[in-house]
């Protein structure tokens, strides 16, 4: 049993530990092959441009939603869980890009005898440009 964070010690305003991953073909094709998502506008150069990418092929927004719960979970533990999550796919994110997990406590509240955490979140690209705006709500544990 890993608890990472208590109720207690978040606050309004906190923000998550950053967590980041480089983006390249190695990646989109691992996920892809998990997945069963081998569209040619994340594989193939030309199939990217053809769809108005000047920079060819572009990874896939749904990977950046696995990298929003994997942030979220290394940040709460294994007796914390994600509740929910909500994201809109903005930018497109390109090869080798730089795509940090961001977030930022809202609110705290007990309900339904949960301790709730709700967060607005993001990925950002190494420029610091959002690519994926959403909120989040997790549930940790208290201390007492």
């Amino acid at each position: 049993m890993t608890i990472n964070v208590y109720f207690e010690d978040v606050n309004v305003g906190d923000t998550i530990p950053a967590w980041s991953r480089k983006t390249d073909f190695m990646h989109w094709n691992r996920y892809a092959a998990v997945n069963d998502e081998f569209i040619p506008i994340h594989m193939d150069d030309e199939a990217g441009r053809a769809a108005l990418n000047e920079q060819g092929a572009f990874g896939m927004g749904n990977l950046r939603y696995a990298y929003i719960v994997n942030a979220l979970q290394d940040w709460i533990g294994d007796e914390g869980q994600i509740r929910e999550i909500g994201c809109q796919f903005r930018a497109i994110n390109q090869k080798n890009d730089v795509l940090t997990v961001t977030g930022k406590v809202t609110e705290k509240l007990v309900e339904d005898g949960e301790h709730r955490i709700k967060l607005d979140i993001d990925v950002v690209n190494q420029n610091g440009d959002p690519t994926c705006p959403g909120h989040a709500i997790v549930t940790i544990p208290a201390r007492s």
